[in-house]
């Protein structure tokens, strides 16, 4: 058992590859969502497509919604921990997805502890990215978590 997938660690990974989806094609985020529930989601998959294992899909369309209804705010607090001279917009997409997803979580999911989810979108990253990427989301949304969380800063 230990070898499969978590609901919620399914539902991440979706919801980058959703996010970056939706970067490139400039589809919707409902549109989006209704694809990965009928073709993506441990649902016989297309020829030539693995299915993924089984999702938290509650979670997964929070997750891809919130990054959406609430860009311009995920994407500031992203933006204020950059170097100096780094925008959003210069990171390779599948970065930005996971960025995006991440600090969502950091900033409108209270219920996630800040450790899961900084921990399982720089495993993302990993997965992804052989280089200082990982290094570069865990520095980014550890600082994220430090001003989402702070008393008085109300989540959702």
């Amino acid at each position: 058992m230990s070898d499969m997938p978590k609901p919620r660690s399914v539902a991440r990974l979706a919801a980058v590859q959703a996010l970056y989806q939706m970067e490139v094609s400039a589809v919707g985020a409902e549109a989006v969502i209704r694809e990965f529930a009928e073709h993506r989601f441990d649902r016989d998959a297309d020829e030539g497509e693995a299915p993924l294992a089984a999702a938290d899909e509650a979670f997964f369309a929070d997750l891809v919604r919130g990054v959406v209804e609430h860009q311009k705010a995920v994407d500031a607090a992203i933006a204020r921990k950059l170097a100096a001279g780094w925008r959003l917009d210069r990171l390779d997409a599948t970065a930005r997805a996971i960025l995006r997803a991440g600090a969502f979580e950091l900033l409108h999911r209270p219920d996630v502890p800040i450790e899961v989810a900084i921990d399982e979108y720089v495993e993302l990253a990993k997965s992804f990215f052989e280089g200082p990427e990982p290094g570069f989301v865990n520095g980014a949304l550890d600082a994220v978590a430090q001003d989402a969380r702070k008393p008085g800063h109300g989540g959702r």
